[in-house]
């Protein structure tokens, strides 16, 4: 069976790890020794405003594929680690280094906070390990954070911002003003969206930051209203997105102004109703709703969390389960190996049919834009979204010459 350890420190814990790390420097490089189990790593926020799109059910997405991998490769059993970072750098650097060393983690996933992904990035040239990073989105992994051991595996903020802002330029706007969660996720996705603005002759007039779970919005609608702007692009994630949708409406501001949700979840709108999130247009990778694969990886899902999964917890699925196969393929854990075997194919399971990785570490696919039923066209538990179009990955994803940043030498 499936080993889970969960791992939730404070401060005075990272302090006391980095203690043992002087004193452990040799177990960093010991590696894998005959008979260890391979040790998956899930860090993400596991309480937080991060939660409901990560956290637990991100947990149980790793767990299912390791079942679906036969609970272990190479004739060794499979651990699953969790550690809560409880959306501070400190804490979720603290963690990862702990695995990486001592721990003797090999690969994490999930991260659900851009900001302590760039920092766990860092470590993983020096401890030859593997970050797959599925619930963040900053185009810095695939720009000067780029890593031979690192892949962006699901969406990023230029490709949940770039299209929205072109359907709506379309459709007339031509002024802008940004809500945006002052973090790197939040200004990497500021930063992609203001391009698309500037390439189709739109103006940006102005911006409000806040801090993460913030809970009033008031005044920075208030500001996004007073603006004149065509349009407002809600930069922000979660929690903080829902409340910033809920207050919204409650002032008046997607009555008068188009409202775009670039990074928004089912799980999102379950939280907001229909009624609520009724007309919202934005990007997917993952429906349940799709076929009879999507549907019934959903039902065993759902039968744990009593809701359905997230785009980035059906990604942490693809992540761990193309990272065992490729364990398995390699016929060993050592970090250059596996990246070979994970480059080498077409990532096919649940989340995608057509993924590859590409030079920079962006796994591309195929993604679709999708707009929220009405409550009318609702038909039974879950029925939210309609898919609008398929994204082709080559129109989905920022292009690789935008990744200029990116030494591809070191990949």
């Amino acid at each position: 069976m499936t080993k889970v350890i969960d791992y939730r420190p404070g401060r005075r814990d990272v302090l006391k790890m980095a203690g043992a790390l002087a004193v452990a420097g040799a177990a960093m490089n010991k590696g894998w020794a005959q008979g260890d189990p391979i040790k998956i790593g899930v860090l993400n926020d596991q309480n937080g405003p991060y939660s409901d799109q990560a956290g637990p059910g991100s947990v149980v997405a790793v767990k299912m594929a390791v079942e679906d991998c036969g609970g272990s490769v190479l004739g060794r059993q499979v651990e699953v680690v969790v550690g809560d970072h409880q959306n501070k750098a400190d804490i979720g650097v603290g963690i990862a280094r702990e695995w990486f060393g001592p721990g003797n983690v090999s690969m994490i996933t999930d991260f659900a906070n851009s900001s302590i992904a760039l920092g766990v990035r860092e470590l993983l040239e020096p401890n030859k390990k593997i970050g797959l990073f599925t619930g963040v989105s900053t185009t810095q992994l695939i720009g000067k954070a780029c890593s031979p051991y690192g892949v962006l595996w699901a969406h990023d903020t230029w490709a949940i911002s770039a299209g929205l802002v072109r359907a709506a330029m379309k459709q007339g706007a031509k002024k802008f003003y940004f809500i945006t969660a002052d973090y790197a996720f939040g200004q990497s996705l500021q930063a992609d969206a203001t391009g698309a603005i500037e390439e189709g002759g739109g103006e940006v007039l102005g911006t409000s930051l806040h801090p993460v779970n913030t809970n009033d919005f008031s005044s920075f609608l208030l500001a996004a209203r007073a603006s004149g702007a065509d349009a407002v692009i809600l930069a922000n994630a979660g929690a903080d997105l829902t409340n910033c949708l809920k207050q919204a409406a409650e002032f008046g501001v997607t009555k008068k102004q188009t409202v775009l949700t670039p990074l928004m979840f089912i799980v999102d709108v379950h939280s907001l109703g229909l009624e609520v999130a009724q007309g919202l247009t934005f990007t997917q990778s993952f429906y349940w709703d799709l076929n009879e694969e999507t549907r019934a990886w959903s039902k065993r899902f759902f039968a744990h969390r009593k809701k359905m999964a997230s785009d980035s917890q059906v990604a942490c699925y693809s992540a761990t389960y193309q990272y065992l196969k490729a364990i398995e393929r390699a016929k060993s854990i050592e970090a250059d190996a596996v990246m070979k075997e994970l480059r080498a194919v077409t990532i096919s399971d649940v989340f995608t049919k057509s993924g590859r990785i590409r030079e920079d570490g962006k796994m591309v696919f195929d993604r679709y834009l999708v707009r929220v039923k009405t409550p009318e066209e609702s038909k039974y538990d879950w029925d939210y979204l309609q898919i609008i179009d398929k994204i082709p990955a080559e129109q989905a994803f920022r292009p690789l010459a935008l990744s200029k940043e990116c030494s591809m030498d070191k990949i």
